[in-house]
């Protein structure tokens, strides 16, 4: 249990660090781009999971798994999650006037739910604390 609290912990920390990664691009981008909200969340959203994956696996999961396989696994989960959470928020931002900060932020909280859950059972069930010191 202690351990299990350990790793919660970790992916805790390491996914605010990548949701700081992502609101920093996101805001940077926001700000000096007349681009669609669309585009900066992807482009932030990318570079975010591209940091969580590699933390995440090293040091929270420690997972001696296949790297490929492992990220062709979180590219499936992104395959479902990054156009529904594009899609539905850009309409609330583009349609409903929602703040893109608060769309930014719900979708932030929902991915690090849905991934931890599909990091922990899906991407590396069966490798967790395989990795050799």
């Amino acid at each position: 249990m202690n351990k299990e609290l350990i790793r919660t912990v970790k992916f805790t920390l390491f996914s605010i660090s990548a949701g700081i990664i992502e609101i920093g691009v996101f805001t940077i981008l926001d700000n000096v781009t007349n681009w669609n909200y669309w585009v900066n969340y992807l482009i932030a959203l990318i570079l975010s999971v591209i940091w969580n994956f590699t933390l995440n696996r090293e040091y929270t999961f420690k997972a001696s798994n296949n790297i490929p396989k492992a990220m062709f696994k979180v590219f499936i989960f992104y395959l479902f999650f990054t156009p529904l959470s594009t899609l539905l928020g850009n309409y609330l931002v583009e349609k409903l006037n929602w703040n893109e900060y608060i769309v930014t932020g719900i979708n932030m909280l929902l991915n690090f739910v849905l991934e931890y859950l599909y990091d922990k059972y899906v991407v590396f069930r069966g490798s967790i604390d395989t990795k050799k010191k």
